[in-house]
């Protein structure tokens, strides 16, 4: 959540390899915004590695059934106040704070500036990768 609450990024991470997608939220965060954004980031990917999408309670997600239907793509959601269950997630919006401070007007970063933030986490080693990078991961995930 940006400045206000009023802009937001949404972010996308596979659980397995922890590859990143960030969602361009720069008005609003309401569900149709939302639904819309996740539908268009989530195509991008051969349906092979679009399993499932697991949400947190937000009203956010109100349009969840579109977003099923649009991507063949079952969407669950965690316990109220557990974000445990989504820890993968969590610990990549830690990240995002690197480049995002809190309280930060987000409106301000175009998609060029998310994509670049992309990059750069996708682009990261990870030990629990054996030093691999999301990246190759999902290249490979994707090739077989």
């Amino acid at each position: 959540m940006g400045a206000g609450n009023k802009s937001a990024i949404g972010t996308l991470v596979e659980r397995q390899n922890g590859f990143t997608m960030l969602l361009h939220l720069p008005d609003d965060h309401a569900a149709p915004t939302v639904r819309d954004a996740i539908v268009k980031k989530m195509l991008t990917l051969p349906e092979s590695v679009r399993a499932s999408l697991t949400w947190d309670q937000g009203v956010e997600m109100a349009e969840h059934v579109a977003v099923k239907m649009a991507t063949n793509m079952d969407v669950y959601f965690c316990d109220p106040h557990s974000p445990w269950q989504r820890g993968t997630n969590e610990n990549t919006n830690g990240l995002l704070r690197q480049y995002f401070a809190k309280g930060t007007d987000l409106s301000k970063y175009g998609p060029e500036d998310l994509e670049y933030v992309e990059n750069e986490l996708n682009g990261r080693p990870r030990k629990r990768l054996g030093w691999h990078t999301p990246a190759e991961h999902m290249r490979e995930l994707i090739g077989s």
